[in-house]
């Protein structure tokens, strides 16, 4: 186990710790004044997650592989169950309690996708063609899709999309397959239209035109934005933030912290955040491009994916360029479920990143026993 523990990727993980210790800055800063003691039900968080990457780093994720499809089906019958009996919180049935806390499977279920379509993808690849493992593999994800959906949860059904699209390109597909699924793709978006529901529309309106009703439904983007202004170079300080310590700026502990980080640390804190989760983006296509199989290669692109969609939509939401859809910023936001299922991936690439290397290992030992 000491072995292993010196194989880990050390870059992503100071990486993740440090946006950890802005988290908990922050949320300390935001607990003074909201009457909720954050920090301290972060740091709880943290723990348990730290607990979970380490239990998933010292397994071997190529036997996750078996229980894929187990996973899967699970995560359905889980989603279609939080439809009937789940706890309905800011207007989305997407909630289990348990006494204190509260888990929000959804999180979980982007995880489950990712092992699920790596294990398909790299299964099926000599097995079926490529239209076939198109479309089973579409049809799915989207029956995954549809139940988050009807919670509804428009951020979270965007991210399990993006998964499916960036784990079936990464597949290995022909150029006019891949003209077909863009003009699909440019289809169905524009077609959705006119499925959303009214408070969605009504999000998307406000994205674009916010200062229409800035009591109403502008009002959130607004005050981030005014946060994220406010702050210039330097910021104003730890605890000092006027909108998120009047209380001005709402969610301001999970969707919209990284407007409380602009404004109490400034364009340097921003920058520095933006910064590390690049670092974390590289060291995951270093790992990906380092997978010692096709399983581990595409399981790498979709928690990239994962985590990439998340930090855009949630940075691009705090400063006026996205709608508002909920999504959380990893490792920033306050929340056990997204943080424990992040942590979970990060347990996923440190065991693909350390496999790598006990592989290499081995190797090298045969060569010399053979020269021997």
């Amino acid at each position: 186990m000491l072995q292993i523990f010196f194989k880990l990727d050390f870059v992503l993980l100071s990486a993740v710790f440090l946006l950890l210790g802005v988290s908990l800055l922050t949320l300390y800063s935001i607990s003074s004044v909201s009457g909720v003691d954050y920090f301290l039900k972060q740091s709880i968080f943290i723990v348990f997650g730290i607990a979970v990457m380490m239990f998933i780093t010292f397994l071997d994720y190529r036997h996750i592989r078996k229980y894929s499809t187990l996973l899967y089906f699970s995560m359905l019958f889980v989603l279609l169950a939080v439809l009937f009996f789940g706890r309905t919180v800011n207007g989305t049935a997407g909630w289990v309690s348990f006494g204190l806390f509260q888990v929000q499977p959804v999180e979980f279920s982007k995880v489950v996708l990712i092992i699920f379509l790596a294990s398909f993808i790299s299964k099926k690849k000599s097995e079926l063609g490529e239209w076939a493992r198109v479309i089973v593999s579409f049809v799915l994800s989207i029956t995954l899709i549809f139940l988050v959906l009807k919670q509804p949860d428009l951020g979270s059904s965007l991210v399990l999309g993006a998964i499916w699209v960036s784990m079936i390109l990464s597949s290995g597909l022909r150029m006019k397959h891949l003209i077909v699924l863009t003009i699909l793709g440019l289809t169905l978006t524009l077609g959705s239209w006119f499925v959303l529901a009214d408070y969605q529309k009504d999000r998307i309106n406000t994205f674009l035109h916010p200062e229409l009703d800035p009591r109403g439904s502008g009002y959130n983007v607004l005050q981030a934005i005014v946060a994220v202004g406010s702050g210039g170079i330097t910021g104003k300080g730890v605890g000092h933030g006027s909108q998120s310590q009047l209380n001005f700026l709402p969610e301001k502990h999970t969707d919209f912290i990284f407007a409380v980080i602009s404004e109490e640390l400034g364009l340097i804190g921003a920058f520095f955040v933006v910064s590390v989760y690049g670092i974390i983006l590289y060291r995951i296509k270093r790992i990906g491009e380092m997978a010692s199989d096709n399983f581990g290669y595409l399981v790498s692109v979709g928690i990239f994916t994962m985590l990439f969609v998340q930090i855009i939509i949630n940075v691009g939401m705090n400063i006026g360029l996205m709608p508002v859809t909920g999504i959380p910023a990893p490792f920033l936001s306050y929340g056990g479920s997204s943080l424990v299922a992040t942590f979970f991936s990060v347990g996923l690439l440190l065991n693909i990143y350390q496999k790598k290397h006990s592989d290499y290992d081995l190797h090298i030992s045969l060569e010399r026993g053979s020269l021997d």
